[in-house]
């Protein structure tokens, strides 16, 4: 059994909750489809939590870590939240420098997709690691999935959106309630996004992540103290309040 996790959003109550989860489970390895920092108040914490999975692909927070012209593209919310987080990762520290190099050496080394025997991880979609987003609407845009599904070999598990759901090649969208947080895999190719561990957007305010034992996958919602990052993240002036009003609404 594997746990897949996605978009930590530096929030440290939300990954050691899904963590202790995942080790109640018994899961051999996590994968993390990115965006393990911005908008949340410990990004140092989550990053070397994250440096212990066996595989963690680039998100779009990591690629505007790294690269001023990516952060220009975000809005003013999450370059600010980028931008604080560069601070807190700052190698001229004497006393974190060598820690903070090794994160450094980590973000930098992230690659945008990883294949293992038939599936895809991916923090976006195939097409477009870590810019495109995939909505359930998006099965109005036929040519767009059509596209996606062009670059999967059998299964794609992704986030960014931070709304699990599972697409399929013939055009069917099933949300995780009708699922019952379970799905068998079959012979179609498919797209599961596994949700958000730091913020989620869903209605639904616990972390969710997804482990996957043969062909079965099954999505864990997992209680955390959300207050405790809210109140976090209302201390440090850099980050704009409002995402610490998204974790206590999960929109």
């Amino acid at each position: 059994m594997i746990a897949i996790v996605s978009d930590l959003h530096a929030n440290l109550e939300a990954t050691r909750a899904v963590m202790a989860d995942i080790e109640k489970h018994k899961a051999s390895e996590v994968v993390c489809l990115g965006d393990i920092i911005g908008y949340g108040p410990n990004p140092v914490e989550c990053l070397d939590i994250a440096m212990d999975f066996r595989v963690v692909v680039m998100g779009n927070h990591e690629k505007a870590l790294l690269t001023h012209m990516d952060a220009a593209n975000f809005n003013e919310t999450a370059r600010k939240s980028i931008e604080w987080t560069r601070g807190r990762l700052n190698i001229w520290s004497p006393e974190n420098r060598e820690t903070n190099a090794r994160r450094w050496d980590f973000t930098g080394d992230l690659k945008d997709i990883h294949k293992d025997e038939g599936i895809t991880y991916v923090h976006g979609t195939p097409r477009y690691p870590t810019l495109e987003y995939l909505y359930a609407d998006d099965l109005n845009f036929p040519g767009k999935m059509e596209a996606i599904f062009s670059y999967i070999d059998q299964v794609c598990f992704n986030g960014h959106t931070h709304m699990p759901g599972i697409w399929t090649a013939d055009m069917v969208f099933v949300s995780v309630t009708e699922a019952n947080y379970r799905y068998r895999l079959t012979q179609k190719k498919t797209i599961i996004n596994v949700g958000s561990v730091g913020q989620p957007r869903d209605g639904d305010k616990r972390a969710c992540y997804v482990l996957m034992d043969d062909e079965r996958v099954i999505f864990r919602r997992v209680e955390y103290p959300f207050n405790k990052t809210a109140a976090k993240i209302k201390a440090i002036p850099e980050i704009n309040p409002s995402l610490a009003y998204r974790l206590t609404v999960a929109r």
